[in-house]
């Protein structure tokens, strides 16, 4: 009765299962996670301070940690970062480690200022197969306000106030 009493809350919080075909349990994902997020962080250094993508994957992986070192119960880490599984925030830790290590690599933040990219022009068909956009013409509405925007049309002072999505001109 005493190890039931005592045993069983302990044994509530152990994962059997993911509940996903090939990704298995892990019983010290917290600690794994914890692992993940500061090399990812100090991998991110590599990368130049003002570009966006560092900025991004430095944003989320400090808040992710933060909850990590904060919450000691995988349920409660999996609710307040609220992307999954902490198996499967595992397997997005290391895939992002990998794609820095690549982004490294092919450095594209590091375009010199005075590239120029060559524009081919080419008047071949576009095969049938591949879908076209065309956009439709606008509105009859929008040419109004662009000849009174460009000639600065003024409307009569008693004239009511336009606001957004409501015609200009009636009819």
């Amino acid at each position: 009765m005493f190890l039931r009493a005592i045993g069983r809350p302990l044994l509530a919080k152990v994962k059997q299962t993911t509940g996903i075909v090939g990704l298995d349990v892990a019983p010290n994902a917290r600690e794994v996670l914890i692992n993940l997020y500061n090399k990812t962080l100090k991998e991110i250094k590599a990368v130049p301070e003002d570009e966006g993508y560092r900025k991004a994957v430095e944003s989320f992986t400090t808040h992710r940690l933060k909850v990590c070192e904060e919450e000691e119960d995988w349920e409660k880490i999996e609710e307040r970062i609220g992307c999954g599984q902490v198996e499967e925030l595992i397997e997005e830790a290391q895939d992002e480690l990998k794609l820095i290590e690549k982004m490294i690599e092919w450095d594209p933040w590091g375009v010199p200022d005075d590239y120029e990219c060559e524009i081919i022009e080419n008047d071949a068909p576009i095969p049938k197969h591949v879908p076209r956009h065309i956009p439709g013409p606008l509105p009859a509405e929008f040419y109004q306000t662009l000849e009174a925007v460009q000639t600065k049309r003024v409307e009569p002072k008693d004239a009511p106030a336009v606001t957004s999505g409501e015609s200009q001109l009636k009819e």
